[in-house]
């Protein structure tokens, strides 16, 4: 699992890339957490593009981060979900309550 990181002005976007899942899903946790309470952004975009596989532990990383967005005043967004990665995302009725949107904004821009 790959976490790459771009914070510009109030916006944070965190890329992810590999497997989201019980062996990789509490350092990631970790990692967002510490970003999120460094910057404290107001916009919070998790790009799951690069993510090949997701299971309930991803689905927990996922909400829990929205949670903690939600506590800090800001939004969260969900960008460049693969199809697999979206399919499971709906069936846990996460697309009802977190935004996804289509986002091209590389990290080197």
């Amino acid at each position: 699992m790959d976490l790459t990181t771009l914070v510009k002005d109030d916006k944070m976007i965190i890329y992810l890339s590999g497997e989201i899942d019980h062996h990789t899903s509490r350092e990631i946790r970790d990692g967002v957490d510490r970003l999120i309470i460094t910057h404290r952004p107001k916009a919070f975009i998790l790009d799951l593009s690069g993510v090949d596989f997701m299971d309930s532990s991803g689905l927990g990383l996922v909400l829990g981060r929205f949670r903690k967005i939600k506590e800090l005043g800001g939004e969260m967004y969900i960008a460049n979900a693969g199809d697999r990665t979206m399919k499971i995302l709906k069936m846990a009725g996460v697309d009802k309550i977190i935004k996804s949107v289509e986002c091209r904004i590389t990290n080197q821009e």
